[in-house]
């Protein structure tokens, strides 16, 4: 019989994950064109040209043995040097390739940091609204998490909250910005607030703190929206990114973590990160990606895509009646429901054709989360189920 661990997992198996099943039958139900799938947070643009002519140039011109064998578990060394060196560039920093873990995409990044970090009983703060799989991350490595409620009046960091359930026992702190679900983007102000708030407990409780900065999404911003680099702001921090999103490659699991050399114990930090990769089974990130990405490092998708369908939605749902806070990045938004029971909202909704997922996922309940990462004219053809989800709830949209 399997764990009583993963029984209880099983029972909380993603919600995502559900509503996006339930899309595919209401699909075949309804048909395609009268379902409007806002489950999954899947890119739907496709990755750049130089992807693919990156793909066909290393498959047809590098080593072999090369190509397909083991290196450092913390992958290439030269791969990692064009990482460092290309957020040196974005970002001001200083890193090098030693700076750099090449992971098997963020989930693998965040778990190899936990695993390296945590000891079991040590509590990890998330700051609500968040991607519900931190949950199982940090159970995981026998980690406790302590939650920080939402800031409904813009989704930011609820400061004095967080500092008040710092304890000894706190061993990092995951932030996520821009953030998935509220497509949230946390003000340099709050990363400077909660700078000052990690290093006064760490003088207080003579401990290291981490931060693990969640970055898959640090591209996708909007209107001039600036995302702060967290390694210049606290040096105990671990930066996770993906490639999924930006490259659209989601499927690829490619990824890197970024620490500063500035980090408590770095040496012994980076090893102990290039062990975990080994001991979770990941070994090394995939070796053709790692190249790939080196040779794209500094291209995207067109993100601008998501900008539009984002003001396409955010303007009809106010106009609605929506309450929603306007998203600053990801291709996410979190609407509030008009009812307390996001669950029954998120049913309610699928009789207009529309999947959405609860709030309550995110450990926001009474909100909403769409992602809007799907096609303009899906966007477009969704509006009217928008409006009658919000008539059915007796709200009247504004008359232009």
């Amino acid at each position: 019989m399997i764990s009583n661990k993963m029984k209880k997992l099983i029972e909380g198996s993603s919600m995502i994950r559900a509503m996006f099943q339930e899309g595919k039958i209401m699909k075949q139900r309804l048909g395609e064109q009268n379902v409007f799938d806002y489950s999954l947070g899947n890119p739907s643009i496709v990755p750049p040209k130089s992807v693919k002519e990156a793909i066909l140039d290393i498959v047809e011109n590098e080593s072999e043995m090369e190509l397909h064998g083991y290196m450092n578990n913390g992958g290439y060394e030269d791969v990692r040097e064009i990482v460092a060196q290309s957020i040196n560039k974005k970002h001001q920093t200083d890193l090098k390739g030693k700076n750099i873990i090449m992971t098997v995409g963020a989930a693998g990044g965040l778990n190899i940091a936990l695993k390296a970090v945590l000891n079991p009983g040590d509590e990890v703060i998330v700051i609500a609204p968040f991607f519900g799989e931190y949950t199982s991350y940090i159970s995981n490595y026998d980690g406790v998490m302590v939650v920080v409620s939402p800031n409904y009046e813009n989704f930011g960091i609820n400061l004095d909250e967080l500092e008040s359930k710092i304890t000894a026992k706190t061993k990092a702190v995951i932030i996520n910005s821009p953030n998935n679900p509220s497509g949230a983007v946390y003000s340099e102000s709050d990363i400077i607030s909660l700078s000052e708030i990690l290093s006064k407990k760490q003088e207080q409780y003579n401990s290291i703190i981490y931060i693990i900065s969640d970055e898959p999404y640090r591209e996708i911003i909007f209107g001039g929206a600036k995302v702060p680099y967290l390694t210049k702001y606290y040096k105990n921090t671990i930066v996770g990114y993906s490639f999924s999103k930006t490259l659209s490659l989601p499927g690829e699991r490619i990824g890197y973590l970024a620490v500063s050399s500035e980090a408590d114990g770095f040496d012994e930090l980076i090893g102990a990160l290039e062990v975990a990769n080994r001991i979770l089974g990941f070994v090394n990130a995939p070796s053709l990606m790692q190249k790939v990405v080196s040779k794209c490092i500094d291209d995207t998708s067109d993100l601008a895509v998501y900008e539009e369908n984002k003001n396409i939605l955010y303007n009809a749902l106010t106009k609605y009646g929506y309450n929603c806070v306007e998203p600053k990045g990801t291709f996410y938004m979190l609407p509030k429901c008009f009812i307390d029971d996001d669950k029954k909202f998120c049913d309610d909704a699928k009789e207009f054709g529309l999947v959405i997922v609860p709030g309550s996922a995110f450990c926001c309940p009474g909100y909403f989360r769409i992602a809007y990462c799907v096609d303009k004219q899906t966007v477009i053809n969704s509006l009217e189920s928008f409006r009658k989800l919000a008539q059915k709830y007796g709200i009247n949209p504004i008359e232009e």
